[in-house]
Formats: C-alpha cells, sequence, structure tokens
C-alpha cells in the first residue's frame, strides 16, 4: 500500500541470515568444491599437462559428461588422481545443491506454517484494530497499540514494510486492503476499529466504503491529506477524519500559545513516573473511551457523576481525529470516539468507568424508540 517512509524503519533480515544452517552449508560445498578443483588441476599439471587440458579434464570428470580423457590415463597416479576427482568432486556437488534445496524446503515450510499460524490467530481476535498501511504514521500508531497490549492486524503490499513490522512482532498480512477478501483475513466482521493511514487519498477512500459494507457496526478512522477530502470520507463511512497536516500545525501552535498547558498534558498521558507518585496518596489518572451505544454519547461532561458528587477531575477530552481539548466546558457534548482524561481516586474510577462504558438500552413502544 502506498505510504511515504518510515522512520526509522528496520531492515528486513536476509533470507540466508535466517536460513543460516542451509546457507552455512551452500558455502562450505562450494569452498570444497574449488578446493578439490585446485588441487585436481594443480595434480593434473604437476602431471605434464596444460593447464588448459587440466581445467578441461577436471570439469567433465566431476559433472560426468564423459568425452574421453584430453591424455592416456596410464599411471596408477593419475588414475588414482582421477578417482579422487570423481568421489570427492559428485560429494561437494551434492552437499552443496543439498544445502540449496534444504534452503528452498524450509522456507516454503516456514512461510507456510506461519501464514497458516498468523490466520489462526487472526480468526480468534474479536474487537480488534485493523491498520491499513504500515509507514510513517502506520508504524506509530502499531507502535502505540503495541505497547498497550491492543490487538491489531497490519495490511500493507510493500515487501521492506511488511518485513519491519513482522520483524516487530506484529501481525501482518500481505495485500491490497481494498479488496474484500483482504479485509475478510483480517478480520473485518469482528473487528471494533479499522484505521486507514495510507497516503493516498483515494485508496482511503475505497478503503473506507469497502470496510463499512462489509461491517456497518466497525469504528472507522481514515487519514486525509487534502482537507477537502474529509468531506468524502465522512461521506463514504468513516467516523473520523484525522488531517496530520492540520493536527501538526494546531500542536505547533498551541505549544507556542499554551506552552505549559500541553507540557502538562503530555507529561500526565506518557509519563508512568506521575502515576506512581500520585499512587502513593490514592489518585490515578485514568482514560475513559466514549465507545459506540455510550449512556454518555451525546451527553454533557456534568453528567458524569459518581455517588452523586465529583470526586474527580475532568482534565481534558482526546477527541478521536487526535486533538487534545484542555480546561473543556461541562457542557462539552461526548461523542462516540472521544476520551475522557481525568484524575480520581482509585475507589471512584472504576465505578466511573463502569458508568461510561454502560450501554444504552433502546425500547420500542408502538413503534416509538425510548432510550433508557
Amino acid at each position: 500500500m502506498g505510504s511515504e517512509a518510515s522512520a526509522p524503519y528496520v531492515a528486513p533480515i536476509s533470507p540466508f541470515l535466517r536460513k543460516s544452517g542451509p546457507f552455512r552449508k551452500i558455502v562450505t560445498g562450494m569452498a570444497l568444491f574449488l578446493a578439490i578443483c585446485v588441487i585436481a588441476i594443480t595434480g593434473y599439471v604437476a602431471a605434464g599437462w596444460g593447464l588448459a587440458d587440466s581445467i578441461y579434464m577436471v570439469i567433465i570428470t566431476i559433472f560426468g559428461v564423459g568425452y574421453g580423457e584430453v591424455h592416456p590415463i596410464d599411471s596408477p597416479g593419475l588414475r588414482a588422481l582421477t578417482i579422487m576427482v570423481i568421489i570427492a568432486g559428485y560429494g561437494a556437488v551434492i552437499y552443496t545443491v543439498g544445502g540449496f534445496m534444504q534452503m528452498l524446503v524450509d522456507g516454503e515450510l516456514n512461510q507456510a506454517l506461519g501464514a497458516r499460524k498468523m490466520a489462526k490467530e487472526i480468526e480468534r481476535l474479536k474487537g480488534h484494530t485493523i491498520i491499513c498501511g504500515v509507514g510513517r504514521m502506520g508504524s506509530i500508531l502499531a507502535r502505540d497499540l503495541y505497547a498497550a497490549q491492543k490487538p491489531f492486524v497490519i495490511i500493507d503490499s510493500d515487501e521492506r514494510r511488511r518485513h519491519a513490522a513482522e520483524a516487530q512482532g506484529y501481525r501482518v498480512i500481505n495485500g491490497d486492503a481494498t479488496e474484500e477478501y483482504i479485509l475478510e483475513q483480517a478480520g473485518i466482521r469482528h473487528a471494533a476499529v479499522l484505521a486507514t493511514v495510507l497516503s493516498a487519498d483515494t485508496t482511503n477512500v475505497f478503503v473506507t466504503i469497502t470496510a463499512r459494507e462489509m461491517n456497518p457496526d466497525v469504528l472507522i478512522i481514515a487519514r486525509g491529506e487534502n482537507p477537502r477530502t474529509e468531506k468524502k470520507l465522512l461521506g463514504c463511512g468513516a467516523n473520523r477524519v484525522v488531517l496530520p497536516t492540520a493536527i501538526g500545525a494546531t500542536k505547533v501552535a498551541q505549544l507556542i500559545i499554551r506552552p505549559t498547558a500541553e507540557n502538562m498534558l503530555e507529561q500526565i498521558t506518557h509519563q508512568s513516573s506521575m502515576q506512581e507518585e500520585l499512587g502513593h496518596i490514592g489518585l490515578q489518572f485514568d482514560e475513559l473511551a466514549i465507545g459506540p451505544g455510550s449512556v454518555m454519547e451525546n451527553k454533557p461532561l456534568s453528567d458524569i457523576e459518581v455517588r452523586g458528587n465529583h470526586g474527580f477531575l475532568i482534565v481534558g477530552v482526546r477527541h478521536a481525529d487526535g486533538s487534545l481539548a484542555l480546561n473543556v466546558s461541562t457542557d462539552t457534548k461526548l461523542v462516540q470516539g472521544d476520551v475522557v482524561i481525568v484524575l480520581g481516586y482509585k475507589s471512584d474510577i472504576p465505578q466511573l468507568a463502569a458508568k461510561v462504558s454502560a450501554k444504552t438500552n433502546v425500547l420500542t413502544y408502538r413503534g416509538v424508540s425510548v432510550q433508557t
């Protein structure tokens, strides 16, 4: 899949290094073969033969062509040398060819077994994330999901990027994410999120259309390079559209306008040392995601309560497009994909998380749907 270069990429491991056993056999066999040829040629030259005749004699002897001797082999020494050339030469050739065959067989078997194992792992996944494209943005996304121990599957058609992702221990599928059977292999029917972060907006549009048709409930987060593509992606079924250029510019502006607030939120969400210090006094930071059907969807922040009182502090809200909002008004309505960052007592956080993750019940009475 088209995507810009990742930084840094892990260089793919050479097949020869991955199969050091067969490769060592090939190198050893070729070295023995060359040594036998040199010894045999030297022996024939020492017997009075010309260099060209000696090389020719060694070649037709080892490879069994049998055109006949260049010169009569009538001395015991020459006959012993020729016998040695036949036995040792054949042995070196067979040993080298065996290394080649082992490399081919091992490679095919490992590839087939690896693909089968990965397919079974993906079949067992439920509520996972599908990442379409593992370029610069996709590789960062995969790294963060892996660190958070969130299950995900990568789809990419670039061999170098696939090898780099496989070297990191990720689940990778080779193919075009616009194809239905590739998305089927990635478990689109049971996926919770699909992130199409390819560099080409048109490809992201096609992936969005295909994924939405295959799974109407999946949360689709699409990347858009051109701001005018955002409306098209949303119209095609994307829940959220990420504009990296706009987000980057906004981030720079916030660092200039409110550097202290931005640095504080980064420390809150990324530094474990702060979490440990707060834990000593019974406090912790947590992230509360507004999922599909949450009772807090389209509700204001003020509706978040624990035991009738605010035993926590709402630090900010991270929207699905990656943007961060600090000092959010209590009248701000939460939407699907938002993540509320809160600071509270450890005893209150589980209750708060349970409330936010609770699903809305919809009752239908005489054709009228009522949320409860």
